[in-house]
């Protein structure tokens, strides 16, 4: 499956979870850290998952809270978060840098 071209807002996920590759985190948490709103941070986060990029899991607590979705990347995500971080002047510039492989 190909990998799409990645564009501003995906570029600030992927720049968050640069900050702690491994870690996982929760939608609300992301959302609140990059300032993307729900309408737009959750698509982008299925779109990670749905190329491998990001891991979920549900995560529940013994307290009565709901069970909340958690996210962390994959270690094809951390290779991606690498190369896509070296790309990201082209993005500064207004233009959309390839996840990979692609043209700029």
């Amino acid at each position: 499956m190909k990998i799409p071209r990645i564009s501003p807002q995906t570029l600030r996920v992927l720049e968050r979870f640069a900050e702690r590759p491994t870690a996982w985190c929760y939608g609300y948490e992301l959302s609140r850290e990059t300032g993307l709103k729900s309408g737009t941070l959750y698509p982008i986060l299925m779109r990670l998952a749905k190329f491998s990029l990001l891991e979920t899991k549900w995560v529940t607590t013994e307290d009565g809270v709901p069970p909340r979705h958690t996210y962390r990347l994959t270690p094809k995500g951390i290779e991606l978060v690498r190369s896509s971080l070296v790309a990201a002047p082209a993005a500064a510039k207004g233009r959309r840098p390839a996840f990979s492989g692609g043209r700029a």
